[in-house]
């Protein structure tokens, strides 16, 4: 399968969205250093101008470890020329028409070169103010989608989505897509244009408030509207109805959908362990390895979901290559290992606490930081007994 990757990547040109995110440099190293060939990326970065996204380029993508295994194989100088030559950071905005763009012979051009649309552009905050969640993930993803369309090469558009706009339906989650309009709740219909409006109702009505006022109501009223049609927070609430939306309006634009669940570090390429900041349980895992962290609110039996970064990157490569160019198509995967290989919260807190006994973070001291095993509570009446227990808190009687 990854010859046929190399050969697909040869010689095209691709738009990339959502840099310098987590996943798209994974994305980016991943084809540089599979294909070299590749023709062109051009590369969306949020900037004002083109000389602030070429400054992003340099020292968010370029620069950093995550191409080290490239950097040696090539040289600093090749490696260097290899991006100057096939890399083209272009600045701006998914939530705008023409995705911000200014420059209408670069637009012309875009259309004219590129072949496949990868949409990676998104606001991952659970309870992200609703304005921005509706401008980025719903209405940013139909902008994606509308600039595809004129690209006249187009052979397909990837969209990275996520597993969780399912919600917290149990069993087995089929790869099916969302109909324009269909709820988790099932009680009411959802009308896109409706939340739209509210949204901008709400913000008329605030117009007057201070910032903090005016975000946290945004927010709040984001997390409202979720959960009223039956989606737990805005993140994929937001990403639900993008996604209907590009299903409603791709026509013959071949569409794939890759839902992963939670990404995480590097499991093998370029190399093992590769993160950029704290990732979904990470903050959880740090906490505990300070020593700030002594009990876990989980189910023990509890499976919960990572899927390492190159995995992501290497499903979205493969399905590329088998749909690119299949006119009309929308295939969607679930990208995940809790069917392959399961882990418990259990399992995570016996590995933590055996890890951080062997490798123990080093305090402000400089002494290392010793854990003990932690606490894991399955409920709130547990938890509630252990703080009264541990900080002598007054008793809360339901």
């Amino acid at each position: 399968m990854e010859s046929n990757c190399v050969q697909f990547l040869g010689n095209k040109t691709i738009l990339i969205t959502g840099a310098p995110g987590f996943l798209a440099k994974v994305l980016v190293e991943k084809i540089l250093r599979l294909q070299p060939n590749v023709k062109k990326i051009y590369l969306l970065l949020r900037a004002p101008d083109e000389k602030s996204a070429m400054q992003r380029l340099r020292s968010e993508v370029m620069e950093i470890d995550l191409f080290k295994v490239l950097r040696n194989n090539l040289g600093e100088d090749n490696l260097n020329a290899l991006m100057r030559e096939k890399i083209v950071p272009v600045p701006g905005d998914i939530s705008i028409d023409n995705l911000g763009l200014k420059d209408t012979d670069l637009i012309q051009r875009m259309w004219s070169e590129i072949d496949i649309i990868i949409n990676i552009a998104a606001t991952t905050n659970f309870d992200e103010r609703y304005d921005i969640g509706l401008g980025i993930n719903t209405f940013g993803a139909l902008n994606v989608l509308n600039f595809a369309k004129k690209c006249v090469k187009g052979q397909l558009l990837l969209h990275v989505s996520t597993a969780y706009i399912s919600g917290e339906q149990p069993g087995l989650l089929l790869e099916k897509p969302f109909k324009m309009g269909e709820t988790l709740s099932g009680d009411r219909e959802l009308d896109i244009n409706i939340e739209h409006d509210l949204m901008k109702q709400k913000l008329k009505e605030l117009q007057d408030c201070s910032d903090e006022e005016i975000s946290q109501t945004m927010k709040d009223f984001g997390m409202a509207r979720a959960k009223l049609h039956g989606w737990p927070n805005t993140y994929v609430f937001t990403k639900a109805m993008g996604e209907m939306l590009m299903g409603k309006y791709r026509e013959n634009l071949p569409l794939v959908i890759i839902r992963p669940t939670m990404i995480t570090s590097t499991i093998a390429e370029p190399f093992p362990g590769w993160i950029e900041g704290l990732k979904t349980l990470d903050s959880v895992i740090v906490a505990y390895g300070k020593g700030r962290l002594k009990c876990f609110l989980a189910d023990s039996n509890s499976v919960f979901d990572l899927i390492p970064a190159d995995m992501v990157v290497n499903a979205m490569v493969a399905a590329a290559t088998a749909h690119s160019g299949d006119t009309g198509i929308q295939a969607i995967y679930h990208v995940g290992s809790s069917c392959k290989n399961p882990v418990t919260f259990g399992q995570l807190h016996d590995f933590t606490a055996r890890y951080f006994a062997k490798r123990p973070l080093i305090g402000r001291n400089g002494s290392p930081i010793i854990v003990v095993k932690g606490t894991i509570l399955s409920t709130m009446a547990q938890f509630s007994l252990y703080m009264t227990l541990r900080y002598k808190l007054p008793l809360q009687v339901p």
